[in-house]
């Protein structure tokens, strides 16, 4: 299972951190992608980690603003977003990829969203 965690209200310039609870798997053996989806919006996936290594990745719009980490202890992967713009607005998720990268794509297991919403 996996649970996101951690949205909320939050002006323009703001920072969250959002975690990703995992259970039920080794999260060393898989890699975590986060999504988000904005109203009318199709879901796009934000970042990836590969927890194993460390490996990151994140589509252009948020590089630099946005920093995905794990701690494999914890079976809990974050998501820090900084510099909150209205346009990251969404629901974000947390889900697992069924290979140990963030270039095979099979994400099978998804938690449920945090909201996120940017408005002054």
């Amino acid at each position: 299972q996996l649970q996101a965690s951690g949205g909320g209200l939050v002006q323009p310039g703001g920072s969250l951190r959002l975690s990703c609870a995992t259970s039920g798997f080794r999260l060393d053996y898989y890699a975590i992608g986060w999504f988000r989806q904005a109203p009318g919006k199709a879901r796009e996936r934000v970042s990836c980690i590969v927890p194993s290594d460390g490996t990151t990745d994140y589509v252009d719009s948020v590089k630099g603003r946005f920093k995905t980490s794990s701690d494999n202890a914890k079976n809990t992967v974050y998501l820090q977003i900084n510099s909150l713009e209205s346009e990251d607005t969404a629901v974000y998720y947390c889900a697992r990829n069924y290979y140990r990268n963030c270039v095979e794509i099979d994400y099978d297991i998804w938690g449920q969203g945090t909201q996120v919403t940017v408005s002054s």
